[in-house]
């Protein structure tokens, strides 16, 4: 098997770096959910070795993601976990931040809640949590690029399309979680945290 690899992960890994460094800064330990081909973990848990970076993601995805573990053999990333949000409890796992890239737009809104509702769980009180991709703003589009990747992603999956900030605020609330910070970031995306009560 060809190692996975996504040009989109090696674009954007610096300025979302640049936003991780200071939001992980006394964090021990975080949790990725839908770690994709492995490729962000790998470059942020070497510029982060004070913290483990534990991958998670369905079954399909884990052969990938252990060749790019397995090639950086880091310390601080172990075996990825297997997690579908909408069947695994995870109430037992243990993290101090929860970070997600480019996932909520590909999952339908009941994944989305139950993902929140689980995250919220999951963080100790001032835990947070990071969802890092585009978000649309009172129903409104932030680009005409991403209004052509919303019609994109729900040709692909009615189910599926970029979410409105509100509407995932208001999950976060409901899971005793409080918009802590919304950073802009390149190609119409944004980096947005939510700190546990």
């Amino acid at each position: 098997m060809n190692k996975p690899y996504s040009a989109s992960c090696d674009n954007n890994r610096e300025p979302i770096f640049s936003v991780l460094e200071t939001l992980l800064n006394h964090c021990r330990s975080v949790l990725e959910i839908g770690s994709g081909t492995g490729q962000h973990a790998v470059y942020f848990a070497a510029k982060l070795p004070q913290l483990v970076w534990q991958c998670s993601d369905l079954e399909e995805n884990h052969a990938g993601i252990r060749q790019w573990l397995d090639e950086a053999a880091l310390p601080n990333t172990p075996a990825p976990l297997l997690l579908d949000v909408t069947l695994h409890d995870m109430s037992a796992l243990n993290f101090d931040a929860v970070y997600s890239a480019n996932t909520i737009h590909i999952m339908c809104r009941d994944a989305v809640r139950s993902m929140i509702h689980g995250v919220g769980k999951v963080l100790p009180k001032g835990g947070l949590l990071i969802l890092d991709g585009p978000f649309n703003y009172g129903n409104r589009y932030s680009s005409d690029s991403n209004a052509r990747f919303d019609e994109w992603l729900k040709q692909r999956d009615p189910m599926s399309g970029i979410r409105n900030f509100e509407d995932v605020d208001k999950l976060a609330n409901d899971a005793q979680l409080t918009l802590h910070q919304d950073v802009a970031m390149p190609a119409n995306n944004r980096i947005i945290s939510w700190r546990k009560d």
